[in-house]
């Protein structure tokens, strides 16, 4: 089957070869699925997209005139994605539901560490043999309060790190885990009580209309001051300029983020010989209590590994008409 791989990337590419094995025909493009690089697919059965692809409902009627059947997703998220249009168009999507939690998890609390004992100021500072201590301090995780909102699998790990840190953890879900309140002694509570109490916040939720923007000025107030916020999940769940009035009035005190809710265009490319036209996350880029990674949480060996894997699984089902795995099936 002929596929068009749209977003390859250079460090994802070894794993899809050796998966695919040359059960398909891909057709590397480098360009992100929008409108304008549409007719790059023409010829192609499938399609495989990032989250950064564009499949809306303009482009999917085009995919589906160029004779496009399959959209095989290398992402858990699908919000990119109008899957009502799927079903209209009688196409068939699927995606990887589930990689490695580990890989995100352990991103998170990377950024949690890093932020607290200041690593990258220190190690600037090395490097222009300056090997002062001051304003390096940090605390001790050990004792604090973590709120996790969303206990899925990702949030589930975060979980079991951060007890064995000797946390206190609070959690937020719709769907509560047993498990966690046995072994890591987990309270449920409420987002209200979450805000109030929590030293460190962490979010592992999907965006959703639910989800979209609920970092917002009403809930920054609700938070302790000095509190860290820590986003793995989707860049959408905050809204920029309102965590931006909060770390200039220091209420607060630590920002990790893996994503952005403009990330579009921007992460996963390099642009150091551009002139950067985003003004929020430019003013992020200014707060020495701020960590911005560039959506990688994700990115480990075996991470990369179970997405070539499961992409191929999918494009092998379509292919035979066979029915995608359920966890990961869309439409």
């Amino acid at each position: 089957m002929n596929v068009a791989v749209f977003s390859t990337h250079n460090f994802e590419r070894p794993y899809l070869e050796k998966a695919n094995n040359g059960q398909h025909n891909f057709k590397y493009i480098n360009a992100a699925l929008s409108m304008e690089t549409i007719n790059l697919a023409e010829g192609c059965e499938a399609i495989s997209i990032f989250v950064g692809d564009d499949a809306s409902t303009p482009v999917l009627q085009k995919l589906n005139m160029l004779g496009v059947k399959y959209l095989a997703l290398r992402s858990a998220g699908f919000n990119h994605v109008n899957l009502e249009e799927v079903k209209k168009l009688n196409m068939r999507a699927a995606r990887v539901a589930e990689y490695s939690p580990y890989a995100v998890a352990e991103h998170a609390v990377t950024l949690m560490l890093a932020l607290n004992r200041k690593l990258i100021r220190s190690h600037s500072r090395v490097l222009e043999q300056n090997f002062s201590l001051d304003g390096l301090t940090g605390f001790d995780m050990n004792g604090k309060t973590a709120g996790i909102i969303g206990t899925g699998k990702i949030g589930a790990v975060v979980a079991k790190i951060l007890h064995g840190f000797g946390c206190k953890i609070l959690a937020y879900d719709i769907t509560q885990n047993n498990k966690l309140k046995d072994l890591y002694q987990v309270e449920y509570t409420t987002l209200d009580r979450l805000y109030s109490e929590s030293d460190i916040i962490s979010l592992h939720v999907p965006l959703n209309a639910e989800t979209k923007y609920m970092i917002n000025e009403s809930s920054l107030n609700k938070m302790k001051e000095n509190v860290m916020l820590i986003n793995t999940s989707r860049g959408k769940l905050i809204r920029t300029a309102d965590i931006i009035k909060a770390l200039k009035s220091k209420h607060i005190g630590y920002l990790g983020m893996d994503v952005y809710e403009e990330e579009e265009g921007l992460f996963f490319e390099d642009h150091s010989d551009d002139i950067l036209q985003d003004d929020l996350i430019a003013r992020l880029m200014t707060f020495r209590n701020v960590i911005i990674t560039s959506h990688q949480a994700f990115l480990t060996e075996t991470a990369l590994r179970n997405i070539a894997d499961t992409t191929v699984q999918n494009l092998n089902c379509f292919k035979d008409n066979k029915a995608v795995l359920k966890i990961n099936s869309l439409v």
